[in-house]
């Protein structure tokens, strides 16, 4: 299993790569699609495990708001003289309350769970504001490359990524080592506070290593930023934990060998991504 796994994540992080730096903004929006679609039949197992209508009804759903997204505005319209396109902005905003209510119903679950757990209207929603804004947030990134470097804003996907990459795998080892004291036993039973700490220190190796390559950024607003991203990210993980509990679904899908369905490696980066795009316009555009 842990080498099946290795195996598919390297194939994962080479497939990434080549889409963040070799593929134009343009080109990259109309690729994600697909990938997107894949996350949103799975999030309709969320919806209802046993009904494909409605599984596919909410997948249909999420291609038609991309598939307009990206026609209503194309990547060279993303930006306008460093301000962001009213409708991204529109969405990124939605996504950052979903991201404050979903961390509302992840410290309280179960006591909200009979609010929306058998409401498939309510679980639609909350999958379009997990999605959407995550698709709208990377591509806000991605072309940040236009008219500039062609890999800035590739690197500032990277960015976010390795930030999720090195929480996760920091999380999981301490956890592991040191984990005693269970983190949100009610959500995802094997997390730990000291998994939690592990992983926020291990994204500061993230912050060190952009501190190392730009240094004349300023470091207290790197660190800070860089564990606020870490810490949506874990948001995201456990939020997505919730919805599978909630469904009594142990992965979201089986498309990736050793690591489950395409919304379990992303459901870290659909927080994460959002959340690091509106730090960045405000302190960086």
């Amino acid at each position: 299993m842990l080498k099946q796994r290795i195996i598919t994540a390297l194939w994962l992080v080479l497939l990434v790569l080549a889409g963040i730096f070799l593929l134009s903004p343009a080109y990259l929006a109309w690729v994600l699609v697909p990938i997107f679609l894949i996350a949103a039949k799975e999030w309709g197992g969320l919806i209802d495990p046993e009904c494909n209508v409605t599984q596919w009804s909410f997948t249909i759903t999420i291609g038609i708001l991309l598939t307009t997204i990206n026609y209503i505005v194309p990547t060279t319209a993303i930006w306008n003289g460093g301000y962001l396109h009213p409708v991204y902005q529109g969405i990124l905003g939605l996504g950052a309350i979903w991201w404050l209510v979903a961390t509302v119903l992840v410290v309280i679950y179960p006591k909200a769970k009979a609010t929306w757990a058998k409401s498939p209207m309510l679980k639609s929603m909350f999958g379009q504001l997990t999605l959407v804004p995550c698709f709208a947030a990377l591509m806000a990134l991605e072309s940040l490359s236009l008219g500039r470097d062609p890999y800035f804003g590739g690197t500032l996907v990277l960015l976010v990524m390795l930030t999720v990459w090195a929480t996760d795998t920091g999380a999981y080892f301490a956890g592991k080592n040191f984990g005693k004291h269970k983190l949100m036993p009610n959500v995802s039973p094997a997390k730990t506070i000291e998994g939690l700490v592990g992983g926020l220190a291990a994204s500061l190796l993230v912050a060190a290593a952009v501190m190392y390559l730009s240094p004349q950024q300023e470091w207290p607003l790197v660190v800070l930023v860089t564990l606020f991203t870490a810490l949506s990210s874990a948001i995201g993980d456990l939020s997505e934990s919730m919805f599978k509990r909630a469904a009594n679904i142990k992965d979201s899908g089986t498309i990736l060998p050793g690591h489950g369905g395409i919304l379990d490696r992303i459901d870290s980066l659909t927080a994460a991504l959002p959340v690091f795009t509106l730090i960045y316009i405000a302190f960086w555009m």
